[in-house]
């Protein structure tokens, strides 16, 4: 239900806003002039949805303003006000779930059971941040030598959240939730291939009763987002993508001296040790490659198995990569569906064929789906070492590369060969051995008997080329907040 804010109408959540239709019913609200549009097309088929109208430089001036002039009224609403429009946000989500996980989708592809749970996570996410926010931010006292002393966490403005296409709810409500919440308004620049996604977004919190101005989604190109980091009215920068376009990214943020999280690539290690259980290990390693039909950031890509084990984990891994089933993403019981560019399948396949040219050997797929739209078969290297690009690079898609390690210390050397340290994951019984070795992996999470996952209650974000910053969790509302020394005679 939405809920009546003191600056805002209640917003109409009749039946009228949730009729399902192959694309969402809702235009972007015209700020401006349009004078172009993007075009959403169906990975599973290779054929358009949609074409959406873009905004110019006057429409996105205009959500500029709007933008500032409402952060200087939401900053000043209790917070316990601000949860309260997460905890609408989540009911809006439930109740549009099918909606929402459709047009997910049919923009990216994604297999639609998973659609529907990641629709659910970022409920989960505003359920969270509504009921913990106050706790993260409350004032601080720190004794000193002021007769009162205290740190509190005021809002810092607008934040500009650049997103990708791979999970296109999850990775804008798991900013949104914490950075609404803790006072600042949000500007979307969404991926050019789910605009559909990016409106749904900003209908969300629309029909959750939202404040014109607290989320706005601009349908632009990404040329134009060094001006909106410019803007003075932009106080920070979220950014989930490639390191690539994180350093330009955090370039334009340096020069402006705005604050910047970095949620970028990874190439995940998944290190399997002699003594773990093989046969749960190879289980949630078919899980860790082939999550969202492996396009993900946190996805396991590098396969590090200790020599003793190493020929029956392959076996079990073989045996589960085969077993998935690869189809309609439409239907519940895909397991893996297209990916979402007709370009990423060509990446990903040049990737596999130059890592088999220099050694690799090929056990399984390693070739484009003969049939309409952009699938590629499961696919497992084996004797992958470093210098391949499937060991060195981040592979976008369901391909596996394993490496054997003569123990466990050369499983954590060749786990930090890497740019990148987004996330690991290690098997081995030996739990206070797993201790020891997680704090030797260089990675921003370490997940031991279980794989990489994002959790709204636990920091999430990486080292090196994988960014810097840190999403949910208490560490994430505090990214985008003035920690405010008080100091008083």
């Amino acid at each position: 239900m939405a809920f009546r804010f003191p600056f805002a109408p209640l917003v109409d959540c009749s039946p009228a806003h949730s009729r399902r239709s192959p694309a969402p019913a809702w235009t972007p609200p015209v700020r401006g002039l349009i004078v172009a549009s993007m075009q959403a097309v169906n990975p599973a088929s290779g054929e358009p949805i949609r074409d959406y109208p873009t905004h110019d430089d006057t429409a996105v001036d205009a959500a500029l303003e709007q933008a500032r002039v409402t952060f200087e009224r939401w900053r000043a609403t209790p917070i316990g006000v601000r949860c309260r429009l997460l905890a609408a946000a989540a009911g809006v989500l439930r109740a549009g779930r099918a909606e929402f996980a459709r047009t997910i989708t049919l923009e990216m592809g994604k297999p639609i059971a998973a659609a529907e749970a990641e629709v659910e996570k970022c409920a989960t996410a505003c359920d969270h941040y509504a009921e913990h926010a106050s706790r993260y931010l409350a004032t601080e006292t720190v004794p000193s030598d002021a007769s009162e002393s205290f740190v509190r966490f005021d809002p810092l403005g607008p934040v500009l959240a650049v997103m990708p296409w791979n999970f296109p709810f999850w990775q804008v409500f798991r900013f949104a939730a914490p950075a609404l919440a803790a006072g600042n308004v949000g500007l979307l620049k969404h991926a050019s291939n789910v605009p559909g996604s990016s409106l749904a977004i900003e209908e969300v919190f629309r029909r959750a009763g939202a404040p014109e101005g607290v989320f706005q989604s601009l349908l632009i190109p990404a040329s134009a987002i060094e001006r909106l980091i410019a803007s003075p009215t932009v106080a920070a920068v979220t950014l989930t993508g490639s390191d690539a376009t994180g350093r330009a990214v955090a370039t334009g943020a340096g020069k402006h001296l705005k604050k910047v999280v970095l949620e970028l690539g990874g190439s995940d290690p998944f290190i399997v040790l002699g003594d773990a259980d093989v046969k749960a290990a190879a289980a949630a390693a078919v899980k860790a490659r082939i999550v969202n039909s492996g396009q993900s950031c946190i996805a396991a890509k590098r396969f590090i198995v200790e020599q003793t084990v190493a020929e029956a984990f392959e076996r079990e891994f073989i045996a589960g990569m085969k077993a998935l089933l690869v189809g309609d993403p439409m239907r519940h019981d895909t397991d893996v569906g297209p990916l979402a560019r007709e370009d990423l399948l060509a990446d990903l396949d040049a990737q596999v064929r130059a890592s088999v040219a220099a050694g690799a050997r090929l056990l399984l797929g390693g070739k484009r789906i003969d049939r309409e739209g952009y699938f590629y078969a499961p696919t497992v290297l084996s004797e992958v070492t470093p210098g391949m690009p499937v060991f060195d690079d981040e592979t976008f898609g369901p391909v596996a590369a394993l490496t054997v390690a003569r123990n466990a210390d050369e499983a954590v050397r060749l786990a930090n060969l890497s740019r990148y340290g987004l996330g690991a994951a290690l098997f081995t019984r030996d739990l206070a051995r797993a201790k020891e070795l997680a704090a030797r992996i260089e990675a921003g999470m370490v997940f031991v008997n279980g794989m990489v996952k994002s959790d709204p209650r636990l920091p999430f974000g990486g080292i090196k080329d994988s960014g810097f910053g840190r999403e949910l969790g208490s560490p994430g509302i505090r990214e985008f907040v003035d920690i405010k020394t008080v100091w008083i005679a």
